[in-house]
């Protein structure tokens, strides 16, 4: 009876080893899943977060570009009135800067 139940206990053994198998087998598998799902969520992530940084430069960009274009156009309708103030001021102390230089040269001076 005792190599029968020897017999008996090293089966037993060889179905818990097995057994003991399967789990570890069933809980890699289950790591390796787990795993893989954690770098698919995390590439995921990063898409999303490299996208939102790409459309807020992008945004920025457009701004800066926008805003330059927009400042020259402003700067260049300012040298213009600047320009017409000029011009304006000048006509009206032409005839008196003529008459001043006419004046200075005709007189003499002893």
């Amino acid at each position: 009876m005792d190599s029968f139940r020897g017999q008996g206990g090293i089966q037993m053994l060889l179905n818990a080893e097995q057994e003991a198998q399967h789990i570890v087998s069933s809980a890699r598998n289950l790591k390796m899943s787990r795993l893989k799902q954690a770098k698919d969520e995390a590439e995921k992530e990063v898409t999303l977060y490299k996208s939102h940084l790409e459309t807020e430069y992008q945004k920025r960009i457009s701004e800066t570009s926008g805003s330059s274009e927009s400042t020259v156009k402003r700067l260049e309708e300012e040298a213009e009135i600047k320009i017409k103030q000029l011009k304006d001021t000048a006509l009206k102390v032409s005839k008196e800067v003529t008459d001043l230089l006419i004046k200075y040269i005709t007189t003499i001076k002893i």
